[in-house]
């Protein structure tokens, strides 16, 4: 008897970086492209008004996921040792697992190709150029976790920087758009707000990228500032220690601080030019604007890595 099909698949989708019924379909023709995984019934699997009814699903499915496990076990085992299994075979916590889980669960029950709660929710590596005058030139690490939420999307955001004078945390709604991607972050018992205002996310969201406005924190002015943001997904948020964040040393390496979180980018010191060129560029003619095709090749990147260790 098949037990918990649809958080099974949630789970899975999860692990995968999938985001819509097509992304799972196609993680399944990977390893089969025969495959009996069904698009159009996937969405009663999802909601759990259904279950795969041949038995070679769950074989492919074991396959999916590089489980040392015959398909039935993965039809019949009970949720707890499911979550246990693919958190221990791909080095994630379970309890962030099933929180990601949940949040696509809750935003996008029938998982539709629209839906984007499983592809953003997660936590996030942030690197921009310091606003203060004091640290001129310098990057500053952020943590931005996305989960679910109140509000018209079912996301929130929460933003936080380890500064000298203490920690800074911001929180506030995510708006997806067709056009962009949108963050309103006001401080939580203070005054400071930034604007995030980032590309639209693309499959499997190992990375979004754009600018970010505010005020400076730590100056003797007020000062309307904006930067280019890089956010790169982690895929363990237990890897970004409550310790983690700050100034990055000066002449410090991106590459380096994000292989101390568990992100290991083949050719280092390409990847540390490449965005620190990102992140140094200024705006034409008083205009700030970001070249798409720039950006897009940070995405390759970070997209080939997250892709590889997804297997």
């Amino acid at each position: 008897m098949a037990l918990n099909i649809a958080q099974k698949l949630r789970l899975t989708s999860v692990v995968l970086g999938t985001a819509t019924r097509k992304d799972l379909a196609a993680a399944f023709r990977a390893v089969n492209p025969k495959t009996a995984f069904d698009i159009g019934r996937a969405d009663k699997w999802l909601q759990g008004r259904a279950q795969p009814r041949e038995h070679s699903v769950y074989d492919d499915w074991a396959k999916v996921l590089r489980l040392e496990r015959p398909g039935a076990w993965i039809a019949e085992s009970d949720l707890p040792s499911f979550v246990a299994a693919i958190a221990a075979r791909h080095g994630i916590d379970g309890a962030e697992l099933e929180r990601r889980a949940s949040a696509q669960s809750e935003t996008s029950p029938g998982h539709d190709d629209k839906g984007v709660g499983l592809a953003l929710a997660g936590t996030y590596a942030c690197y921009s150029r310091a606003w203060s005058p004091y640290y001129r030139g310098q990057l500053i690490r952020g943590r931005l976790a996305i989960e679910a939420g109140p509000g018209v999307h079912g996301f929130t955001a929460t933003y936080r920087e380890t500064l000298p004078t203490g920690p800074l945390q911001l929180g506030g709604p995510v708006t997806p758009a067709k056009r962009g991607l949108y963050l309103h972050l006001k401080e939580f018992g203070g005054e400071a707000q930034f604007f995030l205002c980032l590309f639209p996310q693309t499959q499997p969201v190992s990375v979004l990228g754009g600018y970010m406005c505010g005020t400076a924190i730590i100056g003797p002015e007020a000062q309307p500032s904006i930067t280019r943001i890089l956010l790169v997904r982690l895929r363990d948020a237990a890897t970004a220690a409550e310790t983690w964040g700050g100034y990055l040393p000066a002449g410090g390496s991106i590459a380096a601080d994000l292989a101390s979180l568990g992100i290991a980018v083949e050719h280092p010191e390409a990847v540390d030019r490449q965005l620190g060129r990102f992140l140094s560029a200024d705006g034409d003619d008083g205009v700030n604007q970001i070249p798409p095709a720039e950006f897009r090749a940070i995405i390759e990147v970070f997209d080939r890595h997250w892709l590889q260790q997804a297997g």
